[in-house]
């Protein structure tokens, strides 16, 4: 049995979720069955009992929701979405197909489930879990909770923006000043205040909402646009006077108010049609159909009030830390919502102009997390293939520094077959620019000075001989060295604490402890 890094970063998001795998030294996002980036974070459960995650189900999620404005009523539900808001609390939501209720780690499980799956070629057993910053300790249980459930035995969790600036700032001309890392997912607001010295990353200090994010940009254009224009249009003061049929209309729309601000943040106007005989009828009887047009000026005087509140919770935390806009040298952007040109204006004017668009908003975290983890050794070991040699290679996976030193030893005790008498090990980097040659490695061991390249995640791959220059099969094969960023402190607090928990309810009783 063999340790070996991790290889897996894992955005799970409110309403968008990404994988993402170290190949080569690169953070590489994994593709989903439909040939996206990201995966809807979405579950669906059909009248086979079968679980559907991603476009499918979110597929079922909107015929769902045009379909209740048919009658007027909500049918028993068996598609959830945004079930991440409610991580850590009793809500549980009943699934009429399946005959039982899930709590939102069961759900978040199934998200994890089908992001393993994109992965044909290895068992996810260890992972980095990215998590919002203001999550609270029984948030982040339930979240390694739901990845025991996904059967990723070994869990680190991260926080959301110091895995983007990560990914960041491994590839920033300047390691130097002070980074305001602006986290706008589909569910919640993160924002981080990062420090950074020659590369070393601290993060002075984190706010955030975890109930503020797309979802409300998406219902702000239902009220203010799409339900006025239904006003305009149709008989539905009946409709608006009974909550339960106002939310069911609301809920109906808000897919094309997604649209909307979606196309909106590449294009001037957005003509949003509905499909034929996908709504219901009005208080008279007449079929509701959406043939409109939407401009960025509509949209702004929408989504302004929204963003307003994320700006202000960024601007509290630079007053806290005796800061100001002109005190930040870079503004990251992280989160489907920040493409918006309106949002990017805002910021620009109340906070920095130094606004950063370098990475991708909607991948950036899951890469950040990858590389994060092959840093990470994983608590899961793995069996080694009849006469592999073992060997213990000690480094420092992120460094500052043009030469980083890697100890390597032979682990006796973990070889399979027999072992060469003279045993030599070469180090070659990914891009064959740097070779250590072959050092002569027993179990006392030898230091091999491997130089890097800067501003790289530089993977190293291990080559093992005998004596007459005959490969042996070693482990591990690669290994990996982050230049040029380092997270200087820790990105979680930890708690000491005694939780009780019902084995039977599947949940948390009480919990006595203090965070350190």
């Amino acid at each position: 049995m063999a340790q070996s890094k991790m290889k897996f970063g894992i955005d799970l998001g409110t309403t968008n979720s990404a994988i993402c795998k170290m190949e080569s030294g690169e953070p590489v996002i994994k593709k989903t069955d439909t040939l996206k980036d990201t995966l809807p974070s979405c579950v669906s459960f059909t009248k086979k009992k079968i679980a559907k995650v991603g476009d499918s189900a979110y597929n079922d999620l909107r015929q769902d929701k045009s379909r209740a404005t048919k009658k007027w009523s909500n049918d028993r539900e068996n598609v959830f979405i945004e079930f991440k808001r409610n991580m850590g609390t009793d809500k549980s939501y009943e699934s009429s197909n399946m005959g039982e209720s899930f709590s939102p780690e069961q759900l978040s499980a199934e998200v994890l489930k089908a992001l393993k799956s994109f992965i044909a070629d290895d068992n996810i057993t260890s992972a980095v879990i990215t998590i919002p910053a203001k999550f609270k300790a029984d948030q982040i249980a339930a979240t390694k909770r739901a990845a025991q459930k996904a059967g990723i035995e070994h869990c680190e969790l991260l926080q959301e923006p110091i895995a983007a600036s990560m990914a960041y700032g491994l590839s920033a001309s300047n390691k130097n000043g002070q980074w305001l890392v602006f986290d706008f997912g589909g569910g919640t607001f993160d924002v981080a205040l990062i420090k950074v010295e020659d590369g070393i990353m601290q993060v002075k200090d984190t706010e955030g909402d975890n109930y503020l994010g797309g979802k409300n940009l998406d219902y702000a254009i239902v009220d203010s646009i799409i339900i006025p224009y239904l006003k305009e249009n149709y008989s539905i003061t009946n409709i608006m006077e009974n909550e339960t049929t106002r939310n069911i209309l609301r809920d109906a729309m808000k897919f094309y108010a997604e649209q909307a601000k979606n196309q909106l943040s590449f294009k001037p106007q957005a003509d949003i049609t509905s499909q034929l005989d996908e709504f219901g009828e009005d208080d008279e009887g007449e079929e509701i159909e959406l043939d409109m047009v939407i401009t960025q000026e509509q949209l702004a005087s929408v989504l302004t009030l929204v963003f307003q509140k994320a700006i202000d919770i960024t601007k509290q935390l630079l007053k806290r830390n005796g800061l100001s806009g002109s005190d930040l040298d870079k503004l990251i952007l992280v989160g489907g919502p920040t493409y918006s040109p309106v949002l990017r204006e805002m910021l620009r004017k109340q906070v920095t102009p130094n606004v950063d668009t370098d990475i991708d908003p909607m991948t950036a975290v899951a890469k950040g997390a990858a590389l994060f983890a092959s840093g990470i050794d994983s608590d899961v070991k793995e069996e080694l293939a009849i006469g592999t040699v073992a060997l213990t290679l000690s480094y420092e996976a992120n460094s500052v520094q043009p030469i980083e030193f890697v100890t390597i030893q032979l682990s006796k005790e973990e070889c399979t077959g027999s072992i060469p008498s003279r045993l030599f090990v070469e180090l070659v980097r990914s891009d064959n620019g740097w070779s250590s040659g072959k050092v002569e490695i027993n179990e006392i061991g030898d230091v091999i000075e491997c130089q890097l390249m800067d501003g790289k995640n530089n993977a190293f791959t291990v080559n093992a001989y005998d004596e007459k220059g005959t490969t042996v099969p070693c482990f591990p094969k690669e290994i990996n060295i982050m230049q040029g960023i380092v997270v200087g402190n820790a990105v979680l607090p930890y708690n000491i604490s005694i939780e009780a928990h019902d084995s039977g309810l599947e949940k948390k009783c009480s919990e006595v402890g203090k965070r350190s």
